[in-house]
């Protein structure tokens, strides 16, 4: 099974007003992310999910509950509301991301 891997970086949070680390740990849900229509049909809930801090040095791993469509980026990728469940904090591994902050493993 396939892991997917989203990034919430505390610059991004403080800069762009998107949810921090801690808010998407404690929530369980990472916010809109652009995940490429060709990864969605791969992404299933029960496959673990990855969620980075990059600048913290920050990893919790978890489950994916559910992928919940949202708005589209301006070259039209869907984005999606990671609904995530059973998250940990494990030691801190970097993962390599793409542009949209996702990475399928």
């Amino acid at each position: 099974m396939l892991t997917l891997v989203i990034s919430a970086p505390k610059a991004k949070a403080q800069e762009e007003n998107k949810r921090s680390f801690k808010t998407t740990f404690d929530r369980r849900i990472g916010d809109e992310y652009a995940i490429w229509s060709h990864w969605v049909s791969l992404i299933v809930p029960g496959c673990k999910v990855v969620l980075l801090s990059k600048d913290e040095e920050l990893r919790a791993e978890g489950e994916l509950v559910e992928l919940v469509p949202r708005s589209k980026t301006g070259s039209g990728i869907q984005r999606y509301d990671v609904h995530m469940k059973n998250l940990k904090m494990v030691l801190y591994k970097a993962e390599a991301l793409n542009r949209n902050g996702v990475a399928l493993l």
